[in-house]
């Protein structure tokens, strides 16, 4: 039976996963780093991460934003201009996730070493 999706709006009885599962996916903890400098219009954030598509960044920007980590300014101009900025809830995540991401390069290498050298274990045969 596949487990059940909560609600948008429906409280998480669990805060670390609840909070984790949403920062620990494949973007959000990239971009929220990108933006602990200031505010950045999406075309930057887009080209200082990389390999994201605009339709991903979109997404992700708009869950930190349902979230309160992110801000979205948008400028009456010809084109709008929009910005994103880090909230004070934002800015609060920054220093756990510069202490995780140094971890980080710090152990990478052992990681890697442990993952070449790990032997998974071999099924038991019945005598």
């Amino acid at each position: 039976m596949p487990a059940r999706r909560l609600k948008a709006d429906a409280f998480h009885p669990c805060p670390v996963r609840d909070v984790l599962d949403r920062i620990g996916d494949r973007w959000s903890l990239l971009v929220l780093m990108e933006l602990r400098d200031g505010a950045m219009r999406f075309t930057a954030l887009k080209r200082a991460i990389g390999d994201i598509s605009q339709r991903m960044l979109a997404q992700t920007l708009r869950r930190l934003e349902q979230d309160g980590f992110v801000s979205r300014t948008v400028e009456p101009t010809i084109p709008p201009r929009v910005d994103y900025a880090l909230t004070p809830l934002g800015r609060s995540l920054l220093g756990p996730l510069v202490s995780l991401v140094e971890w980080a390069d710090e152990n990478h290498a052992a990681v890697w070493a442990a993952r070449r050298a790990y032997v998974p274990p071999q099924p038991q045969t019945a005598l």
